[in-house]
């Protein structure tokens, strides 16, 4: 199941693209993913739940595809993105992000009070998810490129 989705985002517009790695472009969206934390947490100091919960799903998102930049790996589709860092890294990593994404959606179409805990709780883990990535990312080796690549080459060929 995993390999037919996968297989898919190689196949869509904008979807999955093996390209060059790129280390400025890469350090750019690490540092969109930290403004974009800042960002929530003056939202969350302003009490605007509705935009916090959203700006911090956007954070943990620039932080994962800061890695598939350094790596070459573009991708102009979330779902798709998130699925080829799980493919890589696993499911236990990606998990906050599938979480908060759902958290996302939740406040955008599912006005909710009462949540500022939860919330809170939110912008703790996604202070952890990019510090996770931005070590990643700046401790990824060309060796560890090209096995990444690798992979996902190999996925497509079965």
């Amino acid at each position: 199941m995993e390999t037919n989705k996968l297989k898919w985002c190689f196949k869509i517009k904008d979807g999955l693209r093996i390209i060059e790695p790129n280390e400025r472009l890469a350090k750019s969206y690490l540092e969109q993913s930290k403004a974009s934390l800042l960002r929530a947490k003056k939202n969350f100091a302003d009490n605007d739940l509705f935009w916090t919960t959203i700006t911090i799903y956007y954070a943990e998102y620039y932080a994962i595809y800061s890695f598939l930049q350094s790596i070459g790996i573009k991708c102009e589709n979330h779902a798709c993105s998130i699925l080829a860092v799980n493919f890589l890294l696993g499911n236990e990593i990606i998990k906050t992000i599938n979480e908060h994404k759902t958290k996302r959606i939740d406040a955008q179409y599912y006005m909710k009070i009462g949540k500022e805990k939860e919330i809170e709780n939110m912008i703790v883990e996604a202070q952890q998810f990019i510090v996770y990535f931005d070590e990643l990312t700046s401790n990824t080796s060309e060796k560890e490129i090209v096995k990444y690549r690798e992979k996902l080459q190999q996925e497509l060929k079965n």
